[in-house]
């Protein structure tokens, strides 16, 4: 992880860390690094999500790019895995979502695909970070008629969807189904999206207003929706993040599907249509012990690898994968898309109740989760680095996991994108789990808060 990009982009609270001399920064020298080779005159596409800030960020973005000589096309409101959809489909150079994914209205982010529509490798970020942060001088500011020019896309919600409904067979008429579109990105594509594939839906908490993203919706407050789908009858419910780059799911009691349970799903079904390619899904180390149970079960190989879906995608396209996610919904289908793709998932996994004619909960019960719990630790600055260091703190995590032997694993980790050590234990006796994870994050906080 780099010093200006965590494991999904630039993020910081917007207008104090992520400010706006910084996003055009970002912005210029992005557009350098990333245009270099091109003999025409470059092509950077922006979308952003609902958050207050995100106009702000995009106008300094922009001045950054142009300053520089390339072009902006703004695509507006749309979801992240719109942008790297439509940088191939409008063979841009370049593209850049502003969003801080799941967090908290008050932060924002900077991410960046290339032509091809994959999240920069670390080498490019390390060219970005140079520029940005250590002070190398670009020369190659632009006058005159040369600066780079804006134009704005009236056509990129109904071209991104267009991709989407390409990948369903027939449509999903017959279900009754709960959107929960987070009051952020998906507010401007689920509606049309699911009345193209005849969908019976009800779509909620997808009016915006600039502040309300993820706030008490979408799939980092699952409940609401659970509450939805069991009183008003629904077949199931699914829910997005702030710029649906994930999704997870309800079935008909509310019980929630996670990104385990619905690879698991998907996995079954491409092998079942001779579409699983080498046999192997992808996850990361945080996937449920059950998840693993369940491949073998089904004869299913599992690749796992660290956390973040951009390792996730590293794993599938050195080896040729076609599935593969994270158990906070980022699910990537290879076959159909360059990154995690929440409203992709979403119709995938309709498309596959529907044909199955099973309810959400059978489909699901095809794997068992291990009682799971995760713990948050807010920490204080060089905390991260000081973790795998602390005498104590390692002490007490060999000693939760002896006591746990071969029935559950702890698993502790500093986030990517928040000041926060995560504390996951997975085990049989949820009691027992939850009281480990406890007792470790109050040893965590004690030492590095």
């Amino acid at each position: 992880m780099g010093r200006l990009f965590g494991t999904d982009g630039a993020r910081g609270i917007a207008n104090t860390e992520l400010t706006c001399e910084l996003s055009m920064n970002i912005g210029r020298a992005a557009a350098v690094v990333l245009t270099e080779e091109a003999h025409h005159r470059a092509q950077i596409i922006i979308g952003k999500d609902t958050r207050i800030s995100s106009d702000m960020l995009e106008s300094a973005l922009i001045a950054g790019i142009c300053s520089v000589g390339a072009d902006v096309l703004v695509l507006g409101v749309v979801p992240t895995p719109a942008v790297a959809c439509l940088v191939r489909k409008y063979n841009a150079d370049a593209g850049i979502m502003i969003s801080a994914s799941h967090n908290p209205v008050e932060y924002n982010g900077i991410k960046i695909f290339n032509g091809e529509g994959y999240k920069l490798s670390d080498s490019l970020e390390e060219k970005i970070e140079a520029l940005v942060l250590d002070g190398d001088p670009i020369q190659i500011i632009k006058q005159g008629r040369d600066v780079g020019r804006v134009r704005r896309s009236a056509a990129a919600v109904q071209d991104y969807i267009g991709c989407l409904v390409k990948t369903v067979e027939g449509d999903l008429s017959g279900l009754k189904i709960a959107v929960d579109c987070a009051n952020g990105s998906a507010s401007a594509t689920a509606p049309a999206l699911f009345a193209a594939l005849n969908a019976e839906c009800d779509i909620i908490n997808s009016n915006p207003d600039g502040v309300n993203i993820n706030h008490g919706c979408g799939s980092t407050h699952i409940a609401k929706l659970a509450e939805y789908v069991r009183d008003n009858n629904c077949d199931i419910g699914v829910a997005f993040d702030g710029d649906a780059d994930r999704c997870l799911a309800v079935d008909e009691n509310g019980e929630v599907l996670d990104g385990d349970k619905l690879i698991a799903i998907y996995a079954d079904d491409l092998k079942r249509k001779g579409r699983l390619k080498n046999n192997t899904m992808v996850v990361t180390v945080l996937s449920n012990l059950g998840f693993f149970r369940f491949g073998k079960q089904r004869g299913i190989n599992v690749a796992a690898t660290k956390v973040g879906d951009r390792y996730v995608l590293e794993e599938m396209l050195a080896n040729g994968y076609v599935i593969g996610g994270e158990q906070s919904g980022h699910v990537i289908f290879l076959d159909h898309a360059t990154t995690g793709d929440g409203q992709l998932s979403a119709i995938q996994l309709l498309s596959i109740l529907k044909q199955s004619d099973k309810r959400a909960s059978v489909l699901a019960s095809i794997m068992q989760a291990y009682p799971q719990t995760m713990v948050n630790v807010k920490v204080g600055p060089h905390a991260k680095e000081r973790l795998a260091g602390d005498a104590e703190i390692q002490a007490s995590i060999r000693s939760a996991e002896a006591e746990l032997s071969d029935d559950g694993r702890v698993l502790v980790r500093a986030s990517g994108t928040e000041p926060l050590i995560r504390v996951m234990v997975e085990g049989k006796d949820p009691d027992n789990v939850e009281r480990i994870a406890d007792s470790l994050a109050a040893v965590i906080s004690m030492k590095l808060a």
